[in-house]
């Protein structure tokens, strides 16, 4: 029995600087099951946080090392997480995107490096085979040295790819045997792991004793390739041991493994239908259950292929995380991950930037997700040192790349659901990761290669980049990007698929401009599509609210910029994923024109539906008959005779045709009645049946007045009709009446109307920051500091002129900044009749704006007593200009509460967009009606804009008492630059000379 109390500090932990990936382990081999014995070691461990190597327990590792004063830790997990929420037990996570939060001086690494030691008594039973049982560890981060019984096994690096050990020789069958790990913060592995994400320490994925039979199968490698010009399926497993195969449904019995199989049909695996093939290796000693999928990812003339059909990736990138465990996931948390990402028509994913638990990729396998499998690998930091001394350009460190290249391939070969290798993510450039691609290309020719830091794409297989703007897209979709240096290596790139890796950055409130995207992907064959960047925001539960970086006090942090997903930290689907899954839809409907975009499924297995609805009244609605419809075919549909009849027969206002697809029975990723896809169209014409009735005289003059009649719903008003009907602005005092209103008689502010309070009311220009305006990393400065140094966040309202008129009111105001020279000239002009006021606000820049505005409307406060927001227009959700796919036109309620988007950081959110009228009002149904022509945008909120700017976290948002409205012209888009191209130009709101209408009316 050995202990380590004799060894001096620097050899005893010489391994965690050594960049050499481990020592004691074993060969890299695949995932899979066994009939033969496990012994899970998941539960609750002893546990003791040392400050660092000078104060680790020398002889903790013997067994009878009394333990009882530790604490007890679970297995998995991660050990910063312990005691969240509220404190954090065992130091406090970190969040850093680029910079190493140690000094830069690989391999080395601080005194100060928190060592967690482990101990775990575990019984052994008498008839488990020790004889080549193996010790494995799916995932330690990021250093780690194991004993077993005493006996030091070894120690590894590497922390998202499994490590095994070889026990046979010291596991002890029929008695209590103890494991003990000592599992160090920082290590020379640290350097290699500089992703975008917490950093977090411990044991954080699973820990078993495998059982391996003498007889038994090491290792094999399922190879199943399928011809897309014959049907044809090709069948061999390299098998590490002697085995027979047998796939009952391939009538493959007791067969030699190596075959090759040639079978002459066989149902390709795809996302879209993931069909696997289950049989089974049999040796002397085991059984191993194996899925087989056949398929083929390819390229050929710049085109990406999937058995043999041009392939879009309509993909997320994902990291692990769950706001209470952190990196260490259920298999509950990843089926659901996986049954979200189906639900919302994502059909790929990119393992950002590190190999998943083996368990998802199982999940996709089984349910059908395309894989980029991404090794752990990342270098970022370095960059901020001109990449001196990257690891990947030093050979001292080419053997720790390889190791970590060999155990993502060995681990997952099996997963047909993996067809892209990407060597790693932002590490710059370096011969090792060419020599990475050489190995793997070598080990696994059957699948592509990806790394986006190869600019020259001269090693891999895809085109890649990040974040790239509109116009460079497009380029890139017709061949015309910039040269590359060497003319070889140019022809080379211009032949490769192109895939963006990440781009739409789905950070607060956005991402915006993903329908351009999408116009691009689907108008060149070259572009593959891409992976929006993130899939769940990383907010940890402190309390009632998730904290983000510098919430723990880190020296070196960037703040919320790990909350970037489509799903809030609890899993719920953010606007941006509704915006994205529509956009992903698998079948388009414009029109009366169906577009099957599926890859290789037809329509079949969609139910149809329409509904028309007028002015968001539903008027009729029935079944809708839809052939199955190809892939890549389009159906074009006659709208049917009942259609006709009730848009004839109804009276007027806005006519809304709604198509609905739906699940016709239940997949396995969602149940019957799912909406798949969806579209809406205003009918302006009398539709055409798929009858030819004769239609009379009088219902076709009829159906014409229909169809010319004004759907503004009185939003409104005639003046020639209703002149008679206006009153005069009546000054009474410090006030003026017009109509049920009450103004200010020297500020022009409107007072009151019929008895309802208003306050604050003014042209308002300013709108709390999103994460897209406060950040910036392609451009220069964020758009904050363009708002901030043109001083929208200080402006002056100065009442120039306060007039009353035989049927208006009109209030000249002038609005600019202090200190600054450019101002806006605004003009309120007022007019009534006994029920409604009418407003209509023009407004005139003096000169050029240095910068375009964040919102053009009004705002006011109300009494906080109303409640509840009804409207007709875009909804259920919030919309801006650049991110209102996901939105219908409909009639929608919603309380107060209801209408706010809690993102993790606060920030504008909640607008309606494009409302044509709408309510608000107490339980007794009095309060405030709003309408615009031809429609306006609408935020409600209990509290104010600057109480929204101010919060930091969504629990420091307290309601006033009061409601505060905003009735906005437009509002500047939301776009995707805290890491992603500017806003586009069609959706900046410049400030330009502008008018808009809206009317108020009291309902008592």
């Amino acid at each position: 029995m050995t202990t380590e109390s004799s060894e001096p500090l620097n050899q005893r932990f010489a391994y965690v600087e050594d960049r050499s990936p481990g020592t004691g382990r074993l060969a890299p081999r695949a995932a899979f099951a066994s009939d033969a014995a496990v012994l899970g070691l998941d539960g609750q461990w002893r546990f003791r946080l040392a400050a660092g190597l000078h104060d680790t327990t020398h002889d903790f590792q013997t067994p009878d090392f009394d333990d009882a004063r530790w604490a007890d830790i679970a297995v998995p997990s991660c050990w910063q997480m312990e005691g969240v929420p509220g404190e954090p037990r065992y130091g406090a996570p970190a969040y850093t995107n680029v910079t190493y939060p140690i000094p830069l001086n690989p391999p080395h690494v601080p005194r100060e490096n928190p060592t967690g030691e482990y101990r775990h008594a575990f019984d052994v039973p008498e008839d488990f085979h020790s004889e080549g049982a193996r010790l494995r560890f799916e995932g330690v981060d990021s250093c780690f040295a194991v004993w077993l019984n005493g006996t030091l096994l070894g120690d590894g690096k590497g922390s998202r790819l499994p490590t095994e050990f070889d026990v046979s020789s010291v596991l002890e069958p029929g008695r209590r045997n103890v494991i003990a790990v000592r599992v160090n913060q920082w290590s020379a592995g640290t350097y290699l792991e500089d992703q975008d994400m917490w950093w977090l320490s411990g044991i954080f994925r699973s820990a078993a004793i495998l059982e391996r039979p003498r007889e038994g199968i090491s290792d094999f490698f399922v190879h199943a390739d399928y011809d897309p010009a014959t049907g044809q399926g090709t069948l061999r497993i390299d098998v590490t041991g002697t085995a027979r195969l047998t796939v009952a449904e391939l009538g493959i019995a007791d067969a030699d493994p190596a075959g090759p199989f040639l079978i002459a049909h066989v149902e390709p695996w795809s996302d879209e239908r993931p069909r696997l093939y289950t049989g089974e290796l049999v040796s002397a000693g085991e059984r191993v259950p194996v899925r087989i999928g056949f398929r083929r990812v390819e390229t050929a003339d710049g085109v990406l292929l999937a058995n043999g059909k041009p392939l879009k990736f309509r993909g997320v990138n994902r990291h692990e995380w769950h706001p209470q465990t952190g990196r260490t996931l259920s298999a509950e948390t990843m089926l659901e991950d996986v049954l979200l990402m189906k639900r919302h028509n994502i059909n790929a994913v990119r393992t950002s930037h590190y190999p998943p638990d083996s368990h998802f990729l199982d999940l996709c396998d089984e349910y059908g997700l395309w894989v980029v499998d991404e090794c752990d690998l990342e270098t970022h930091g370095f960059a901020l040192a001109g990449w001196r001394d990257n690891p990947v350009a030093d050979p001292a460190w080419r053997e720790a790349l390889l190791d970590r290249a060999e155990r993502m391939v060995e681990r997952d070969k099996n997963h047909p659901s993996v067809v892209i290798w990407s060597l790693g993510n932002e590490c710059g450039s370096g011969e090792n990761l060419a020599a990475m691609a050489a190995w793997i290309r070598e080990r696994d020719p059957e699948r592509l290669i990806h790394y986006e830091g190869d600019r020259d794409s001269s090693y891999v297989d895809l085109y890649s980049r990040m974040y790239s703007n509109h116009d460079h897209v497009a380029a890139i979709g017709v061949y015309q990007e910039p040269m590359t240096s060497d003319p070889t290596v140019d022809a080379h790139r211009r032949s490769l698929p192109f895939v963006l890796c990440e781009f739409a950055h789905a950070m607060g409130n956005g991402p915006g401009g993903l329908l351009e995207y999408r116009e691009l992907f689907e108008a060149h064959p070259r572009l593959a599509g891409g992976f929006v960047w993130e899939w769940i925001d990383h907010g940890i539960a402190q309390g009632s609210h998730h904290a983000y970086g510098g919430d723990f006090g880190e020296r070196v942090h960037d703040g919320n910029f790990v909350a970037d997903g489509l799903l809030f930290p609890d899993r719920t689907p953010s606007p941006g994923l509704l915006e994205y899954a529509k956009l992903c839809e698998p079948v388009r409907i414009d029109g009366d024109t169906i577009r099957n975009l599926h890859h290789s499924r037809d329509t079949g297995h969609l139910r149809w539906s329409w509904r028309l609805e007028i002015d968001g009244d539903l008027i009729a609605q029935d079944e809708l008959a839809v052939p199955p419809i190809p892939p890549g075919q389009a159906f074009r549909f006659r709208h049917p005779e009942e259609l006709a009849k009730a848009a004839y027969a109804a009276g007027p206002g806005e006519r809304w045709l709604t198509v609905e697809a739906v699940l016709a029975a239940d997949e396995p990723w969602a149940p019957a009645g799912h909406l798949v896809a969806w579209g809406q169209t205003e009918l302006d014409d009398a539709p055409v049946t798929d009858a030819d009735p004769l239609v009379d005289q009088a219902v076709a003059l009829a159906a014409d007045a229909l169809l010319n009649a004004t759907a503004a719903g009185g939003t409104t008003i005639d003046r020639g009709d209703a002149a008679a009907d206006y009153l005069t602005p009546q000054r009474l005092g410090d006030t003026v009446t017009l109509g049920a209103a009450t103004f200010d008689s020297s500020s022009g502010e409107l007072l009151g109307l019929a008895g309802l309070a208003v306050e604050g009311f003014a042209l308002d220009l300013w709108r709390a920051p999103i994460d897209n305006e406060i950040w910036s990393s392609f451009t220069a400065p964020p758009l904050l500091e363009d708002w901030r140094e043109a001083g929208l966040d200080r402006l002056v309202h100065d009442v120039l002129a306060v007039e009353s008129e035989p049927d208006a009111f009109t209030v000249t105001t002038r609005v600019g900044p202090v200190g600054r020279d450019h101002h806006l000239d605004v003009v309120y002009v007022w007019s009534a009749t006994d029920a409604r006021l009418s407003l209509t606000v023009h407004t005139t820049p003096n000169r050029p704006w240095p910068c375009p505005l964040p919102r053009l409307g009004v705002s006011f406060r109300l009494p906080g007593d109303l409640d509840t927001v009804s409207w007709y227009g875009l909804g259920p959700g919030e919309a801006y200009r650049d991110s209102r796919s996901a939105v219908r036109v409909g009639r929608y309620q919603s309380s107060v509460p209801d209408l706010q988007t809690p993102y993790l950081f606060p920030q504008e959110n909640g607008n309606r967009h494009q409302v044509r009228r709408a309510s608000l009002t107490r339980a007794d149904g009095t309060g405030l009606l709003l309408s615009g022509a031809p429609h306006f945008d609408l935020a409600v909120r209990p509290w104010s804009t600057a109480a929204l700017e101010a919060a930091r976290h969504t629990d420091e948002l307290e309601p006033s008492g009061r409601l505060h409205v905003h009735v906005d012209h437009a509002h500047h888009g939301v776009g995707s630059a805290s890491c992603g191209h500017p806003l586009q130009p069609r959706h900046r709101l410049e400030a330009t000379g502008a008018s808009f209408t809206f009317t108020l009316e009291a309902l008592q």
